[in-house]
């Protein structure tokens, strides 16, 4: 282990640009609750498992139709969560690692918690492929507008696990609002704000191309169930010849054909051993 800690430490001394992407194992060590199939999901939501509903099944926008009560106890416990939680240590060693890189930093996760902009990572400087818990859209939508969700008081009845009156509602029509997040199913989710920032690290592949960077992809908590972030990493590895440097006490492995070093622990736990071989 302390080999594999070495050598992504003297990979990432030697770059000069650094792309971090993560997933849900992100924010494990933060306090916040893993998923990771249906025993995980009905731990942390017992009324739902008493109901036989499943994580799939439950983030999904028809419940904002349905039984908006049910979809804002939901999507609301976890906007409590997210805005109460204290990102962990690591986010800010990652930060103070990009800030001091020539062609600095760029973010590209699938979480929508918001923990990377509460850490200090620069707003543009963060993809947010799934879209964000902090901004809220028409459940409709009547309109193409997406707002920042100020800070909201959902109040949650546990016993019921229903959400109080008044619900988020729709700045324009008075309809259901509903968080701006890509949910399973889900045809009303208005991307424009994510494809923005896909704009941004675009931007930045031109610059680092463009400058011949050493660059060095940190990735964390990425799992298999959901790829997309493993991917997109394994995409930019390739097309930047960077080094992928994955951390996941499961989930691991890097194909062959990609430059790579696997390091099998815990985003906090990788990011700290890491960081104790730093030049």
């Amino acid at each position: 282990m302390e080999n594999l800690l070495k050598k992504a430490a003297e990979v990432i001394s030697n770059a000069n640009a650094l792309i971090i992407t993560s997933g849900a194992g992100m924010g494990v060590d933060s306090g916040l609750p893993d998923f990771r199939g249906n025993t995980g999901f009905w731990k942390e939501y017992p009324a739902i498992s008493h109901l036989g509903i499943s994580f799939q099944e439950m983030a999904n926008p028809t419940w904002f139709d349905e039984k908006p009560k049910l979809a804002w106890a939901f999507y609301g416990h976890r906007y409590n969560l997210y805005r109460d939680t204290v990102p962990h240590k690591g986010f800010k060693m990652l930060l103070e690692l990009g800030e001091k890189m020539k062609y600095g930093y760029f973010v590209l996760t699938s979480n929508v918690d918001g923990q990377f902009q509460k850490a200090g990572f620069f707003e543009d400087n963060i993809e947010e492929v799934h879209g964000s818990i902090r901004h809220f859209q028409c459940s409709v939508p009547c309109s193409s507008e997406i707002w920042d969700a100020g800070n909201p008081e959902i109040n949650i009845n546990k016993q019921t696990f229903e959400a109080q009156e008044p619900l988020p509602k729709c700045k324009h029509c008075g309809a259901v609002a509903r968080p701006n997040i890509l949910m399973f199913g889900d045809w009303n989710w208005i991307s424009k704000r994510s494809r923005k920032q896909g704009d941004n690290l675009y931007s930045k592949i031109d610059t680092l191309v463009n400058n011949n960077a050493k660059t060095v992809i940190i990735e964390m908590g990425a799992g298999k169930s959901v790829p997309t972030i493993r991917l997109k990493s394994q995409k930019l590895a390739a097309s930047l010849g960077a080094t992928l440097i994955r951390i996941n006490p499961r989930d691991h492995e890097i194909p062959s054909r990609i430059n790579g070093i696997s390091i099998p622990l815990g985003a906090l736990d990788g990011i700290e051993g890491i960081f104790k071989h730093l030049k």
